[in-house]
């Protein structure tokens, strides 16, 4: 595994230094952890603007309700 060399504030050293009462086996995980789920947030953001985008294009564009409709109707049941 690589090491990174970062600075953090006085309160995030008190909150690392918590590691054992949130259940990790040391301020790594901990930190692995916390870059892992923001991580998974910024893509699950992402992927909603795209969905808003791509709603708001077919709600606006009448050929693609068309065209779904028609794929809609030929689909096997």
């Amino acid at each position: 595994m690589q090491q990174a060399k970062f600075s953090v504030e006085e309160a995030q050293v008190n909150f690392l230094n918590s590691f054992k009462t949130y259940g990790f086996k040391d301020k790594s995980s901990l930190v692995r952890t916390a870059i892992d789920h923001f991580k998974n947030n910024l893509e699950l953001e992402s992927l909603k603007k795209s969905a808003e985008l791509y709603s708001e294009i077919y709600s606006e564009d009448d050929s693609l309700k068309e065209l779904t409709e028609t794929a809609l109707t030929m689909w096997p049941e």
